[in-house]
């Protein structure tokens, strides 16, 4: 394909051959005979957006969810409204929040919307489960009780925390399919991902590879999670860093811990910790102190970090991977809730950039919008939905919002650029970028390539 008329990015004004998945000439190019030609017409050419960050299978599943929880439902009618799905079997519900009913719901609750099915529900944060009393008892019908299944009296309340593996053995489900999801990324622009769920183990690396054989999923992909990952020879697809999943309620031991980053050293992979508290950002430093570091190791979210506590990850030489959008998406929850000493430390951009801590950006999808455009014009402008402010010092221009989305997604300090002899994996807006930075918006997507394809 010869690509004509384009604004490539880092280049200039000009034409862009691929040729058997990779960057065959740039410059000033003329037609060869039989080959397709797609006009630019100006159009910036970018290389293509990698998103760092993201849930892949829950993200598929959530395509066959009900949304419970705000901005679509904000009270017990419009709970009840939703969730009155006709059909049998089991309903999914999604996002819930507590706000809306004004407390977490048992199943004697969700009874009294949802009688006649199966539901399971979960909260906005992605860590607890709700069951009405027929999905609970179909639950434990199949399998011994989850110790994250909450008891009071003696009885089981319908509330499941921190324990998706359990339910996922329970359900005896088969792992979604993502040629949907993969092609809602590829209309963004998203040419690779690293699916950064901490129990991805050989089951789902095979599950991977077979959607990457069969192209369903066409995004490169850098797969992240257990230990056990190292025994998995890959196929069509890139080891990652270890996921250290961390919760603030119930942190390891630190000795734990600590074995686990230095196992992880021992295979050569950098260990990423999810810090989404002051705490869980402060037990993850001190485990990188007693550690050591190596290239690759980074903190996931940094959602609440202190200047203090910036500089240690300074010290550290630690990678961050930031979710600018959770301040458009959450902001004005934010305010509500969040300590006021807290609200400067949130979502920092400005400041761990100047403190020299590479960034790269990631959706954390389904937990915020898979759209990595809606998170670079969140980066830019820190408002909330109802254009609150937040940490407006901590704003990028739209050229560092963009470039957290070309970061290299296995060294985070290089960021990728179009070049001869790179694969071919590119996107192409409709306009010029110094229009499309007025206007941060995956509308402005025209094409998508990946390996020339």
């Amino acid at each position: 394909m010869l690509i004509r008329n384009a604004g490539i990015h880092g280049v200039g004004a000009g034409d862009l051959r691929c040729e058997g998945g990779k960057i065959a000439a740039i410059g000033v190019l003329e037609p060869r005979p039989g080959e397709t030609v797609l006009d630019a017409r100006g159009g910036a050419l970018l290389p293509g957006l990698h998103d760092h960050h993201i849930h892949l299978a829950g993200l598929a599943a959530r395509r066959n969810s009900v949304p419970c929880g705000p901005p679509d439902v904000v009270d017990a009618g419009g709970l009840a409204a939703a969730l009155s799905v006709p059909g049998e079997g089991w309903l999914r519900g999604v996002d819930f929040h507590e706000s809306v009913l004004g407390r977490l719901p048992d199943a004697a609750t969700l009874d009294r919307i949802v009688s006649h099915r199966p539901l399971r529900m979960q909260h906005s944060t992605g860590r607890m489960w709700f069951f009405n009393s027929m999905a609970l008892e179909i639950l434990l019908s199949n399998a011994e009780p989850s110790p994250g299944l909450e008891r009071e009296g003696g009885r089981f309340t319908g509330r499941l925390f921190d324990d998706d593996p359990w339910l996922r053995r329970t359900l005896a489900g088969t792992p979604p399919d993502l040629a949907d999801t993969s092609r809602e990324l590829a209309r963004f622009g998203v040419t690779g991902i690293t699916d950064m769920s901490p129990r991805n183990d050989t089951v789902m690396a095979e599950h991977f590879g077979r959607q990457r054989r069969e192209r369903k999923l066409r995004q490169n992909l850098i797969l992240a999670g257990t230990l056990s990952l190292i025994e998995a020879p890959p196929r069509l697809w890139l080891l990652g860093p270890a996921k250290l999943h961390l919760h603030e309620a119930a942190l390891p031991a630190f000795d734990d811990a600590l074995a686990f980053i230095r196992s992880a050293h021992a295979q050569g992979r950098g260990v990423a910790v999810h810090c989404v508290s002051e705490l869980e950002l402060v037990f993850t430093l001190a485990l990188f102190e007693a550690a050591g570091t190596i290239r690759g190791d980074r903190i996931e979210h940094a959602s609440v970090a202190s200047l203090e506590l910036t500089q240690r990850m300074a010290a550290l030489h630690l990678q961050v991977c930031v979710q600018p959008h959770f301040i458009a998406e959450r902001g004005d929850r934010y305010l509500a809730e969040v300590e006021p000493r807290h609200q400067a430390d949130l979502y920092r951009l400005r400041t761990l950039a100047k403190a020299g801590l590479p960034l790269a950006g990631g959706s954390d999808a389904p937990y915020g919008t898979a759209d990595p455009w809606q998170a670079m014009a969140a980066a830019v402008s820190r408002r909330t939905a109802s254009r609150a402010v937040i940490g407006g010092g901590e704003a990028l221009t739209p050229e560092e919002a963009l470039a957290l989305y070309l970061a290299d997604p296995l060294d985070l300090t290089r960021q990728r650029a179009i070049v001869v002899g790179e694969p071919a994996d590119l996107c192409l807006l409709d306009r010029p970028w110094a229009r499309a930075r007025e206007c941060l918006s995956s509308a402005n997507v025209a094409a998508t390539l990946i390996a020339g394809s």
